[in-house]
């Protein structure tokens, strides 16, 4: 008689779960995103300056500084464990700033709002870290994908955020708290939800992984559509018909692990006959030396896949921080990231000020809109995975960064242009390219600098976001402050931040050389890859 126990789930199975746990981690993780949401109210609410609210954009980001701390704790502690201290971060930081907003606690100062939003800031990378650390482990063939695919929904975070605030709220004051409300609860309630899921998965090779992300790859497209669809149609789409539309889409997530565990049961009562197995339970165990010739075949295949593989997981050297700091390589890339991605980042952190100085005044609209670009710039590294897996080519990291970096160029340059469609098609470019470096920096990291110490490297290297924050929004501030005519410094017009556009695109123009001497340096190390 078969066994009365319940089936345990399949590593393929438990693999799929950990991407999908990974998918919506980074899908409520954009927190900081949120800020040009509800900026301009936090402004009038407080009373800021441009300089203080410049500095609570640079706050958002400089929890990054200390990013590296969780990539520490990553190599001592559990990976749950990691990330259930990254979410309760975030409740505390966000938690008592939405407490303070709703005078449900006495006064706080600035600097005591700037130290909480950096520690919720610095929450964020703790759940990078772990999304991160999972997808290289758990897919160390197709890192690239599952990176890509992952990050990617970091990008749609405003428009989960802000889907659910519209449902809840009308007034602007009312937006300001529901945003800070949700950035403290929902990264921990998703993260109690996935922390059983983010361990280390003993990993599949074969071609149903293949089959898997290729439906994760539609799916994840549809929902990136849904998203610019919604985010154009938000003054005619309902409110709570948008909320549904969008859990209903990352509910797709779901749908492979939901398709193997199946696979898995039907397997295991013998419904599906395959590599010569029969239904019947006293011819399996009579056949085990049939069963173990065929589990042997399998692995002498998944081994040569492997060997044919070895390149893509290849890295220049495994090296740690100290090292990696006296690497020439390193400081070309950090500031290739710092002139480029960064940035974009700047500007996105910046949106609100910036198109309510055009006279722009569906800010959220244009948020949403910024994101959805972003989502699929942060794809793009899934696509090439899978496009040039198949030719055995493979466009080296460096050169993919440089080639993005010249539309990021000229979209600062088109900003110039003060109508409401070069401010629409600016925003899309660099939201899209800004995110497509994000994403592919996380290869060239593990690349450049080895896998082994990946946690701490790469939070050194986006250490860069909040200098750059700092650096470039305080100059945009300045600019801006300078450009002002009316009562308080205010600024109205496409001149407001004309200044500010022609450096940065300057900038973005020299970290675009940079990253061609970064891909010459490096092209060796690629082309025996290939």
């Amino acid at each position: 008689m078969p066994s009365s126990k319940a089936p345990a789930m399949s590593s393929t199975t438990l693999q799929w779960l950990s991407l999908a746990a990974v998918i919506w981690l980074q899908s409520i993780n954009g927190t900081n995103s949120n800020f040009p949401a509800y900026s301009s109210q936090l402004k009038q609410m407080l009373s800021l300056s441009q300089l203080q609210l410049n500095n609570l954009a640079f706050a958002n980001d400089a929890g990054k500084l200390f990013g590296w701390f969780s990539g520490i704790a990553a190599l001592y502690l559990p990976l749950w464990l990691v990330l259930l201290v990254g979410s309760s971060l975030g409740l505390v930081g966000y938690g008592i700033q939405y407490l303070f907003l709703t005078h449900r606690i006495a006064c706080l100062s600035y600097y005591q709002i700037f130290f909480l939003t950096v520690m919720a800031g610095n929450s964020i990378c703790w759940i990078n870290t772990v999304c991160y650390i999972v997808s290289v482990r758990n897919f160390p063939l197709q890192r690239q994908a599952a990176v890509g695919l992952s990050t990617g929904y970091i990008g749609l975070s405003p428009v989960i955020y802000t889907a659910i605030v519209n449902t809840l709220s009308s007034t602007p004051v009312q937006r300001a708290e529901d945003y800070l409300l949700l950035n403290s609860i929902l990264p921990l309630i998703v993260g109690l939800v996935a922390a059983p899921f983010v361990g280390s998965v003993d990993s599949g090779k074969g071609k149903r992984l293949e089959a898997g992300f290729i439906v994760f790859s539609l799916t994840t497209v549809a929902t990136g559509v849904y998203a610019i669809i919604s985010s154009s149609m938000s003054r005619k789409l309902p409110p709570l018909i948008n909320a549904v539309g969008v859990g209903l889409c990352m509910m797709t997530s779901l749908i492979v692990p939901l398709v193997e565990f199946v696979r898995g049961l039907l397997e295991r009562g013998c419904y599906i006959r395959r590599d010569g197995r029969v239904c019947d339970d006293n011819a399996i165990v009579g056949n085990d030396e049939l069963g173990a010739e065929a589990e042997s075949g399998v692995k002498e295949v998944l081994e040569i896949h492997h060997d044919d593989e070895v390149h893509v997981i290849a890295t220049v050297e495994e090296i740690g921080v100290s090292l990696m700091l006296r690497r020439l390589n390193f400081w070309l890339y950090f500031f290739v990231y710092f002139l480029g991605a960064t940035i974009g980042l700047v500007y996105l952190n910046n949106l609100g000020q910036i198109a309510q100085s055009r006279g722009f005044s569906n800010v959220s609209a244009l948020v949403s809109f910024s994101s959805a670009f972003g989502f699929f710039g942060r794809l793009l590294p899934c696509f090439q995975h899978y496009i040039y897996s198949r030719s055995k080519g493979r466009v080296p990291g460096p050169a993919s960064v440089a080639a993005l970096m010249v539309p990021l160029s000229g979209a600062l340059f088109l900003l110039l242009n003060g109508s409401n469609i070069a401010l629409y098609v600016s925003t899309a470019l660099i939201g899209a390219c800004a995110g497509a470096i994000t994403s592919i920096a996380v290869s060239v990291t593990t690349e450049l600098f080895g896998t082994k110490n990946f946690g701490v490297n790469h939070n050194i290297v986006v250490a860069n976001i909040p200098m750059g924050s700092f650096v470039f929004g305080d100059m945009a501030a300045f600019l801006y402050r300078k450009g002002g005519h009316g009562d308080g410094g205010g600024c109205m017009g496409s001149d407001c931040y004309r200044y500010t556009f022609m450096v940065w695109g300057g900038l973005c123009t020299v970290g675009t050389i940079l990253a061609l001497i970064l891909h010459l340096r490096t092209r060796k190390f690629y082309l025996q890859r290939l």
